[in-house]
């Protein structure tokens, strides 16, 4: 039956991960809750009754391991949303080719690893799905998140090629755009950056609907453009921003 697709959730055990694991459970999704925090990933799988793999997507041999243990417990995943990632809010000058490198690394190369690791058994199932999780900062750009903003670009880029690539086995693949949510991630950055804290207030200001985003604010979009109502809808770029970009 089609509500039981397995569906892949990268960094699902973060905040807005785990949103978007309980958000495709409860449309009827066998999830897998990939994430590099093993144990935290387990605890997000045992509320929705899904697998917990542990992945580490800047390691091939990680995806490459855990795609393979979530095919032999559930079948072939035919739902990736690639939703692991990180930042650091550091001024452009500031940054050193080691953090751009980890920024890339995981921001980048990771969803591009784990598309690559999915996309031959949906092709061969003639269905598929493809949710990278990018930012409204590779659409527009954003203070202190230079390279993020760059790798995050670069992701919505890959998502229209592979739309574009892939529509002749119907898979789609679509990009959404979160503002800054509030999520434990944004907390740590803000915790870390003297100028982090006063540049989330002014986008607060600056938002239409006057609040950062929410996990819950995101998940639903993802679970839409997963689901088989969404077959038309391919390369695309959905912000959930709360008006803070539009167009």
């Amino acid at each position: 039956m089609s509500g039981s697709r397995v569906a892949l959730v990268t960094g699902g055990a973060g905040g807005l991960g785990s949103a978007i694991a309980r958000t495709l459970a409860s449309a009827g999704r066998r999830v897998v809750v990939a994430d590099l925090e093993r144990a935290a990933a387990e605890r997000v799988a045992a509320e929705i009754s899904g697998l917990a793999v542990a992945l580490d997507v800047t390691r091939p041999e990680s995806v490459s391991e855990a795609v393979a243990r979530a095919r032999d417990a559930l079948g072939p995943i035919e739902i990736c949303v690639n939703c692991a990632g990180w930042d650091e809010f550091r001024p452009f000058l500031e940054t050193d080719d080691a953090l751009t490198a980890k920024l890339i690394e995981i921001n980048l190369v990771g969803p591009i690893r784990v598309s690559r690791a999915v996309l031959g058994d949906m092709s061969e199932r003639r269905f598929g799905r493809i949710v990278n999780i990018a930012s409204d900062a590779g659409r527009v750009g954003s203070s202190l998140e230079a390279v993020y903003s760059g790798a995050k670009g670069g992701l919505i880029a890959f998502t229209k090629t592979i739309a574009r690539e892939f529509a002749r086995f119907a898979i789609t693949a679509n990009a959404v755009c979160p503002g800054p949510a509030d999520t434990p991630l944004l907390a740590g950055m803000i915790e870390k950056s003297d100028a982090g804290r006063r540049v989330i207030d002014a986008v607060e200001r600056s938002t239409p609907l006057r609040r950062l985003g929410r996990p819950e604010d995101v998940a639903p979009a993802v679970a839409f453009l997963a689901s088989e109502e969404a077959g038309f809808i391919t390369g695309q770029t959905l912000s959930v921003s709360g008006g803070l970009t539009m167009a």
